[in-house]
């Protein structure tokens, strides 16, 4: 509820502080004097664009700010989904600055004009006879039928059940594009893969076979080296191995007379043992080395297979080739089993669609049910307020559109005469109808679901004084679990009040300011007077205000 309103700085209103108590609030006063520029104060807290013009004092900036007790408003995740912390007291403020630059503020956090609508219209449903579009708008006119079939829970569930099924649909529109994609692909990439499968690539082998191809093309000089070498290991002449056993066996004979010369002989001797380990191994090379054209020829056909792939492939490693082969793969794999995957996909839409439509059903057949209750009280609360034959015929059909509150289609048509046409609300009600309406709808929804502050703008223009005095006791009746504001110009509604204000000019050194002043009892039975009678205000008049109030 609204507990508290300032406004500096706006339009006629120098400086107005007002609190603002639950239950049944009246706002009076002459035309002209302000209450529209209270209303449009008021609107900016609730995320209206700021005009420059609205400034009283050009130089000075302008501040509004209302304070809200929201207990029982259960905004807990509004505020959080608008990144704000949450306070039972809520203070919002908004500021228009010389410049012409406007700020908001909730709790003293700054905040985006979009984030003050989403708060301002879960705070304060301001109504007048000119605004009555929310009437006619589906998700308004479900929000009634919703709030009585109690369906609730029901939505909730069905709305999570769509994200499955929206989220399921996505999944399958990706499989069918990849499939689409793959198809084109798949030939190509699948004679790639045959390709790089039939070389059975290994890891390391490029290094092996360019080595074996170095040998088996130089056999003949390599054969040549290692005669050399074994000629210059083992010749009987000059060989090292028959010098170096010569030398062993002089250094032996010096050991033997002197210790000193036993190193020198261990020394030549373990040389003696690794030449003729060399020589041996060299010999084991020249019995295993011969030419092998046939070989020479698979390895540079290998080469060739392999710098082939490397080209085709733009990389230089087998290795490289291994991992782009795996990739093939799991692309051709993948292509062959797409058609599995998609019937996969589709069995799981299947499902969740059955329990949407499951749902969807159930949210019908509630919906269905409570709809003869709400024509019922409708048509009753609009014969009190002078609409005796009024008849609504809402039709709920059940469609295979897919709908964010299920799978309804919802026709609200009303007549207002007898025998009269059912037509769309908006081409068969006046606009002081739709008020009338608004009025009776929402008064049964205070029965259903906590609603914020509402604000009545002399919904009651045109009215006469017994529907008048309906009206004042439907308004008085929705106060008791809301707080409810009528502006207006009855004195009928406004002796119905739990408390006045009055709306007045006042002239200042000649200037002319809006204020706003609260009504002990002894002012409420003039200022009702002179509602019924004008500002000479006579005997009966006042009587008639007492009895009113009493």
């Amino acid at each position: 509820m609204l507990t508290s309103l300032s406004i500096k700085n706006y339009a006629l209103i120098d400086h107005l502080q007002v609190d603002f108590n639950n239950g049944f609030t009246i706002i009076t006063g002459e035309t002209g004097a302000g209450k529209s520029i209270l209303l449009g104060g008021l609107s900016l807290i609730l995320g209206k664009r700021a005009d420059l013009s609205s400034l009283r004092n050009k130089e000075k900036k302008c501040v509004i700010e209302a304070n809200f007790d929201v207990t029982n408003y259960k905004l807990e995740t509004l505020f959080k989904l608008e990144d704000l912390d949450f306070e039972p007291q809520t203070i919002i403020r908004r500021e228009i600055l010389p410049s012409g630059k406007s700020r908001a503020f909730v709790n003293d956090s700054p905040v985006k004009l979009s984030s003050l609508q989403a708060l301002g219209e879960r705070l304060i449903d301001i109504h007048s006879q000119h605004e009555t579009l929310q009437m006619v708008d589906d998700s308004f006119q479900f929000q009634v039928i919703d709030a009585l079939a109690n369906t609730q829970k029901e939505i909730s569930n069905y709305s999570k059940k769509q994200l499955e099924y929206k989220a399921l649909n996505k999944d399958l529109e990706k499989l069918i594009a990849f499939q689409t994609e793959a198809i084109k692909e798949h030939d190509y990439n699948s004679f790639l893969l045959n390709e790089l499968t039939q070389a059975k690539l290994k890891a390391g082998e490029l290094e092996t076979l360019e080595e074996e191809l170095e040998t088996l093309s130089n056999i003949d000089a390599i054969q040549e080296k290692l005669t050399t070498s074994n000629q210059l290991l083992s010749d009987e002449q000059i060989g090292v191995l028959s010098t170096l056993t010569e030398l062993k066996n002089t250094l032996k004979q010096l050991s033997v007379i002197s210790n000193k010369y036993e190193d020198l002989y261990n020394r030549t001797n373990s040389s003696l043992i690794e030449l003729d380990d060399v020589f041996s191994e060299l010999e084991t090379f020249q019995e295993n080395l011969e030419a092998d054209p046939n070989r020479l020829q698979e390895v540079n056909g290998r080469l060739t297979i392999i710098n082939n792939l490397f080209q085709k492939h733009v990389v230089s490693t087998i290795e490289e080739l291994i991992v782009i082969e795996n990739q093939l793969s799991d692309k051709v794999l993948a292509t062959e089993n797409v058609d599995s995957d998609i019937a996969k996909k589709k069995s799981e839409i299947l499902k969740v669609k059955q329990d949407l439509d499951a749902l969807a059903l159930l949210i019908h057949n509630k919906r269905q049910k409570a709809i003869p209750s709400l024509k019922e009280k409708l048509e009753a609360i609009l014969a009190q307020l002078g609409m005796p034959n009024a008849q609504f015929n809402i039709v709920l059909s059940l469609s295979e559109t897919y709908y964010l509150n299920g799978k309804d289609s919802l026709d609200f048509l009303f007549s207002a005469n007898k025998g009269g046409e059912f037509k769309p609300l908006k081409k068969a009600a006046s606009g002081g109808e739709l008020s009338r309406i608004m009025l009776a709808i929402k008064s049964i929804l205070t029965q259903y679901i906590k609603l914020p502050t509402i604000m009545f703008d002399e919904i009651d223009t045109g009215v006469s004084g017994e529907i008048s005095n309906k009206m004042a006791d439907i308004m008085a009746g929705m106060s008791k679990t809301m707080q409810v504001f009528s502006i207006t110009h009855l004195p009928q509604i406004a002796a119905k009040g739990h408390t006045h204000f009055k709306v007045y000019k006042k002239d200042v050194n000649e200037v002319t300011t809006t204020n706003l002043v609260k009504l002990n009892h002894d002012e409420r039975i003039v200022e009702i007077a002179q509602m019924l009678g004008g500002v000479d205000v006579s005997n009966s008049a006042l009587a008639h205000a007492k009895e009113l109030l009493n």
